[in-house]
């Protein structure tokens, strides 16, 4: 009986469950979202590694660390694996192939195997190219491809503010950078910027035209080139392996204490687990945040469903006397009027669910920054919460109508 009174009025059944679909559909689509962003974020963070510390100093007590004592900082202790100061500044790269503005980055060759980056053609910067201040440079990939037309561009010489650099190294294609995936203080405190070429596309590569330009240079050589360059006041250590990152940050804490006069406040340390862990747990902030967002939608269905159910209590008066009166329950009646309210808020969840899956499976289609996926348990808690309000916003009107008299219901004609 439930099933044949909300067949006879399928467009306001229709009506009624569109609340309810439109509800489901956004909270399954919006929590995809959102868990599609934080594994991203949390995939890029973690091809970073989560072995390394990052160190920052804000104020050296006029006693800055310099090159030359940074080599020699953290030698003695075993929990340190590699140590590398990071610089940043800007300049105008030419090449005979393109030129635009490049980033260049003052390190050490120990940053390459801190952050796992891997050599695809030459070799990274050496001790020698420290020590001899050497205009010497390792590009990224898409560097190298923007300046010189194609990948392998060892050996080529490329002008930096008219001073001769010899390409020595190139990042592989998947390497991260500075520019990419870290922020870093910039020595001229401006923010990376991209730098554009008039070149068309290489062959070798399926990069936009216009990259961000990026090389990493000796940070000795940089002292020289930069005049705001000088002191380290940023660098990277890594630990000897993940199971010893607390003794590594807990060493250089020590080591920097002693250098810094006990001074807590004189730098800060962050590790890549603690952004990991800040990241998730922001993630699932705002996860939660666009679920309830969309759970108003529900319960302004619910209400819709409400609304209707009282109006179908009403018109079917007269149907609900003549029950009575031939002898059914209130008890009947009752779960009669409640099963219409379920039945139209079940049928709202599962065609939004399906909705969902279909705007998913699209959106997936056209972008590939994230992966979207239905979380099931966000569906079978779409599924339940719909259960709910149809449940408690159709108690009412089928209480109304069981508590109705007989004589009163054939009063109706």
């Amino acid at each position: 009986m439930a099933w044949n009174a909300i067949r006879a009025n399928k467009l306001r059944t229709f009506l009624t469950m569109l609340g309810i679909l439109i509800g489901v559909t956004a909270l399954i689509v919006l929590v995809a979202i959102g868990d599609g962003a934080s594994t991203s974020v949390s995939a890029e963070i973690a091809s970073m590694g989560t072995d390394y510390i990052s160190v920052q100093i804000s104020d050296d007590k006029d006693n800055p660390i310099r090159i030359g004592e940074f080599s020699s900082l953290f030698q003695d202790s075993s929990a340190i694996k590699n140590m590398a100061p990071i610089a940043q500044t800007s300049g105008t790269a030419k090449s005979s192939y393109s030129s635009g503005t490049i980033q260049m980055y003052g390190t050490t060759g120990g940053y390459f195997s801190i952050m796992g980056d891997e050599i695809a053609y030459g070799r990274a910067l050496k001790q020698t190219d420290i020590d001899n201040h050497s205009y010497v440079l390792v590009l990224s990939y898409t560097t190298a491809v923007e300046l010189f037309g194609h990948a392998d561009a060892v050996g080529e010489i490329l002008e930096i503010d008219g001073l001769p650099f010899e390409v020595v190294g190139v990042l592989s294609k998947d390497s991260t950078t500075p520019g990419s995936e870290m922020s870093i203080n910039s020595s001229d405190g401006s923010s990376d910027s991209d730098g554009s070429s008039d070149s068309n596309d290489s062959t070798d590569s399926n990069e936009s035209s216009s990259v961000t330009l990026e090389a990493f240079i000796p940070f000795s050589t940089m002292s020289r080139i930069a005049d705001n360059v000088l002191d380290i006041d940023q660098f990277y250590v890594s630990a000897s392996d993940e199971n010893s990152i607390s003794a590594a940050e807990m060493a250089v804490q020590q080591i920097l204490l002693k250098r810094f006069d006990n001074d807590e406040d004189a730098f800060s340390l962050t590790t890549q687990s603690e952004i990991l862990e800040a990241q998730t747990s922001v993630s699932n902030t705002m996860s939660l945040m666009l679920g309830g967002i969309a759970a108003i939608s529900l319960l302004v269905g619910g209400i819709g469903i409400m609304n209707i159910m009282l109006v179908s209590v009403t018109e079917r008066t007269r149907e609900i006397g003549i029950r009575k009166a031939i002898g059914a329950s209130e008890g009947s009646i009752l779960l009669q009027f409640l099963l219409e309210a379920l039945m139209v808020s079940l049928a709202g969840c599962a065609a939004g669910i399906g909705i969902a899956e279909v705007l998913l499976i699209l959106i997936n289609h056209f972008q590939s920054s994230m992966v979207l996926v239905m979380n099931p348990k966000v569906a079978l808690a779409a599924v339940l919460f719909s259960a709910i309000i149809g449940v408690v916003f159709g108690l009412y009107p089928a209480r109304k109508a069981a508590k109705m008299k007989p004589i009163d219901a054939l009063r109706y004609a």
